[in-house]
């Protein structure tokens, strides 16, 4: 089954907090098997904007180069995937960076992976893997 990972669950893993060890089993398992996760550029850009704001330009740099070493694809945003996040974003209560993970696992038929509980919201629509 295809993965998709939200902002949530790669700072879980990148700062070891609670559920680091299910991102873990994920991100090697899809290391060992050459099948890659997937990832907005729009939830991309949210992790480089929120570590630049936290801990500086240097370290947002040093995090996305973390990044480009992790077995993920990321998904430039076309008019379907904005559509389908526009979609959810009408009528839920998400940011509307967790709207493009939600409309990219959605699109891919693919399982969520996050601990944000602003995704409860879609809980019923995709599936979640909750941390």
């Amino acid at each position: 089954m295809n993965q998709v990972l939200d902002t949530h669950a790669v700072f879980v893993y990148l700062e070891k907090e609670h559920g680091y060890e299910k991102v873990r089993d994920v991100l090697s398992r899809a290391a060992e098997s050459g099948k890659n996760l997937f990832m907005t550029s729009v939830n991309w850009g949210e992790i480089y904007y929120i570590t630049k704001r936290e801990k500086g330009e240097e370290t947002a740099e040093s995090v996305l180069k973390i990044i480009e070493n992790f077995p993920i694809e990321v998904v430039d945003v076309d008019k379907a995937l904005a559509k389908q996040a526009g979609f959810y974003k009408a009528d839920k209560k998400m940011s509307y960076a967790d709207c493009f993970a939600a409309a990219l696992a959605k699109i891919k038929k693919a399982e969520l992976i996050t601990g944000d509980q602003e995704f409860k919201e879609v809980e019923k629509e995709i599936k979640v893997l909750w941390l």
